[in-house]
């Protein structure tokens, strides 16, 4: 998935995704958002999962 999916799609996966990940803050999606590579870091920081495996998951979303 690329940078453009991602943004058409993450409004819809959002929700989803801080529910799944709560750690992460408001600022840190605002940070993140529309670029899939920056999220995934943050969640690896936080929650120790690859960047691979949070880029597929959010593909699977």
């Amino acid at each position: 998935m690329n940078n453009d999916q991602l943004e058409g799609k993450w409004k819809q996966i959002k929700g989803d995704f801080k529910k799944k990940y709560g750690e992460i803050t408001d600022d840190e999606y605002k940070e993140a958002e529309g670029d899939i590579d920056k999220l995934a870091g943050k969640v690896q920081e936080k929650y120790g999962k690859s960047k691979e495996e949070v880029k597929q998951e959010i593909e699977n979303w």
